[in-house]
Formats: structure tokens, C-alpha cells, sequence
């Protein structure tokens, strides 16, 4: 017996994807050049949770957390960034409803603690929880079989460590679990089963203060390749990639005065990921129907070959990149204002958006909100709020440092 259900929907919009529907065209080569020119033709990946922003700071920077101040979310962008954290221990909570124009029940909570051993390095434990709501399955014909809750996981250990003086590098592991149909069958011989994975992230981060015409600024950059991992199966038939992603990014701060602070961040980001082919279904001389299809490849293969493999060549390339840019003003340390905006190419995923924001810190607490403003009114992430609540904490008496400056 065959499933069917509204969650291939749901997945479908969790990773913001473009369907892809039946293109009617000649099947001489300009008409097959112009169909693979302009067809949608975005890169698919399992366990497409792990690329949302967790964080409201980063969600209202464009989605961008690569080069960014080192805070208590540092693990999940960059582990390079967790050893230059200015507090020695904290913990944070983030709170993000998922798609709420489309469904009122899914949401992404994301739980982190750090702790700095030294001032040269820092340890970090960190909790993703995705829940998709309740979905209804039905049979060939439409009738109800079962209602189910697909949930997914991760959990994530970090260890950053400065090397140098304002350079830091870190590496993290991590276990992911994807349970998105329980134990149903999907037919015979193909028993689904719930999808698991080991991943790592690694990451570096460099800032030095600057003094320009007797002004005090400061520059970071950040470099991050994360959830580099085995491929994710949730039966005995095929196995996807994991969303295995590279991040560029750099900030620019200037500190105005004692109390004003402003930085312009930017950063570039793209999965390394085999590209979609393009196959056709039929060979009609009037009209054929495009799909597309992952490469068989390794992990490494994939990786790599993810630079290169694009069908529509090197402009292909260049539309997978995805690109953040964020503007953020802080008063005193204690109040922010920051706005962002993040493009997608509309052949990759067409996701394009402002997001703006506010932070609050006072003593210890810290409070985060983002919001999402989408340049479309059919964008299922138009009108997304998310939350943040943090928890800073200097120890009374500190050991001594090994790291000579």
C-alpha cells in the first residue's frame, strides 16, 4: 500500500523549494537549452531544518551568523567564533513558529549552553528541535489511515579554541535523527524507517581593532563548513545528502562613541551539494516533462564536485550562492536595532526577504525578536516571528589564562 499525505506538502515548504510542474517545449536543442536556462532547478537535501536560523540576532541580519560578535549562538554558525565569547558561561533558549500563513503547528526550538574553561577556549552543548505538527495519512484513494507527528533532532557537542592573536578555530560533532513517517510501510519491500546521520562543523574566525582617521573600528571575517555528514535514508531504497553548507562572511563595527555602535555585516553561503540534473520523462517530439534528480555521489565526491557540476555551467554556479547583508546599531551595550536582508536566485529557491529586529540586554538577561518582511505575498515565510531569551554570567574568581597577549 502506497501513502499519501499532506506532509510531502509540508516538506516541501520547510525547505521554501519551487515545485517543479510539466513544461511543455520542442524537443530541438534551442527549446531543450532554453528549458534548462529557465526551469526551476533548486538543490534538494534531507533534514532541511538544520539551515533555519535558530537565533533571532542572526534571522534579523538577513539569516547571516558566520562573522558576526561572538555570542552565546556562536556554535550553531561558526564554531571558531564560541572561544572569543566575552562572558565564561551562558546558556540560551530561541523559540521560531514555522510557517504559520500555511499551518499553525510546526515549530523550531533551539536549546544551547557554553562554558570558557580559559580564556583560550570554550565548550559549548547545543539542542535543535523540529516539530512538524500533525500530519494525516491517507491510502491511494484518499482514506484516512492515521494521524502522525514527525519530529526531528539534533544534538551537537563544540569545542573552540583561540590560536592566534583574534583568530579562533573550532570543531563540532553532532547526531541528527529525522523521524518523519514512523515505521509505515511505503509499499512492499520498501519498509520506511526513521533517518539518521553523524555530522561535524568546523569554522574560523579572525577580528582586529582598526583606528582610521582617529576612529575606533573593528573588522572580522568568518569562514564555516557545517553538517559535513553521511547521507540520511529513511528506507531501504535511496539516501539523501545532508544539507552540508559553506559560509563566508565579514563585519565592519564602528564604534561611534563610548555609547554608539554601529556594523555592517555581510555574508555568502552556499550548499555543497551535487546539483539537480535535468532528465526528461518522455521523449514526445511536441512536449516532454522535466525532472530533476540528485546525483549518486560520496560525501566527498559531493562536496567537491558541488562547485563544478551545475547543468546550466558557471552562471548556474554563481545562482547557487546565496547572499545575507545586515545592519546592526547598539546604544550603551543594552539596546539594538538591526534589519537585514536575505536573496535567493529565483531558479535555486526564490526566497527573498527583508527581516528587521530589536535586542535588550540588561545585567545578565538578554531578549531577542526578529521578523520577517517577504517581498512576496505568496512567500510562506511572509509575517515569521522568532524569539530569543539569553543568559550571560562571569565567574567570581577566573584561573589563569595560557594564552599570552
Amino acid at each position: 500500500m502506497i501513502l499519501h499525505s499532506k506532509f510531502k506538502i509540508q516538506a516541501a515548504l520547510i525547505s521554501v523549494i519551487i515545485s517543479i510542474g510539466s513544461v511543455s517545449a520542442q524537443t530541438n536543442s534551442d527549446a531543450a537549452g532554453r528549458l534548462l536556462r529557465d526551469s526551476p532547478n533548486p538543490i534538494y537535501t534531507a533534514v532541511p531544518f538544520l539551515t533555519i536560523a535558530p537565533d533571532s540576532r542572526a534571522a534579523s541580519l538577513g539569516d547571516q551568523g558566520v562573522a558576526t560578535t561572538p555570542d552565546e549562538y556562536s556554535a550553531h554558525w561558526n564554531p571558531g567564533k564560541l572561544a572569543q565569547v566575552k562572558k565564561d558561561f551562558g546558556f540560551a533558549l530561541a523559540y521560531n513558529p514555522w510557517l504559520r500563513k500555511i499551518v499553525n503547528d510546526m515549530s523550531l526550538v533551539y536549546l544551547t549552553g557554553y562554558y570558557k574553561l580559559r580564556k583560550e577556549d570554550a565548550v559549548s552543548l547545543s539542542l535543535t528541535y523540529f516539530d512538524l505538527g500533525k500530519i494525516n495519512f491517507t491510502d491511494g484513494d484518499g482514506v484516512p489511515i492515521i494521524d502522525y507527528n514527525p519530529r526531528e533532532f539534533s544534538a551537537m557537542g563544540t569545542y573552540s579554541r583561540i590560536l592566534g592573536r583574534g583568530f579562533s578555530g573550532g570543531l563540532s560533532l553532532k547526531y541528527i535523527f529525522s523521524d518523519l513517517s514512523g515505521n509505515f510501510s511505503a509499499g512492499a519491500g520498501n519498509q520506511a524507517r526513521p533517518g539518521q546521520a553523524a555530522a561535524a562543523d568546523v569554522g574560523f574566525y579572525y577580528n582586529r581593532d582598526l583606528v582610521i582617521d582617529d576612529r575606533d573600528f573593528n573588522i572580522a571575517a568568518g569562514i564555516a563548513i557545517t553538517n559535513i555528514g553521511n547521507k540520511i535514508s529513511y528506507s531501504s531504497i535511496r539516501a539523501d545528502f545532508i544539507p552540508t553548507t559553506l559560509r563566508l562572511g565579514t563585519v565592519l563595527t564602528h564604534q561611534v562613541d563610548d555609547f554608539n555602535k554601529f556594523s555592517l555585516a555581510l555574508q555568502a553561503t552556499k550548499l555543497m551539494v551535487p546539483s539537480s540534473k535535468v532528465e526528461f520523462d518522455s521523449k514526445d517530439s511536441l512536449k516532454t516533462t522535466p525532472f530533476f534528480r540528485t546525483p549518486n555521489r560520496n560525501l566527498v565526491g559531493g562536496m567537491f564536485s558541488s562547485f563544478n557540476d551545475a547543468p546550466g555551467g558557471a552562471s548556474e554556479e554563481l545562482r547557487e550562492i546565496m547572499y545575507s547583508v545586515g545592519v546592526e546599531y547598539w546604544y550603551d551595550d543594552m539596546f539594538a536595532i538591526r534589519g537585514g536582508y536575505f536573496y535567493e536566485d529565483a531558479r535555486k529557491g526564490n526566497r527573498k526577504y527583508f527581516t528587521v529586529g530589536l535586542g535588550i540586554r540588561y545585567q545578565t538577561v538578554g531578549i531577542d525578536m526578529a521578523y520577517l518582511i517577504a517581498t512576496s505575498v505568496t512567500n510562506p515565510l511572509a509575517e515569521s516571528f522568532r524569539f530569543g531569551l539569553s543568559f550571560n554570567f562571569d565567574r567570581k574568581s577566573k584561573e589563569a589564562d595560557s594564552v599570552v597577549e
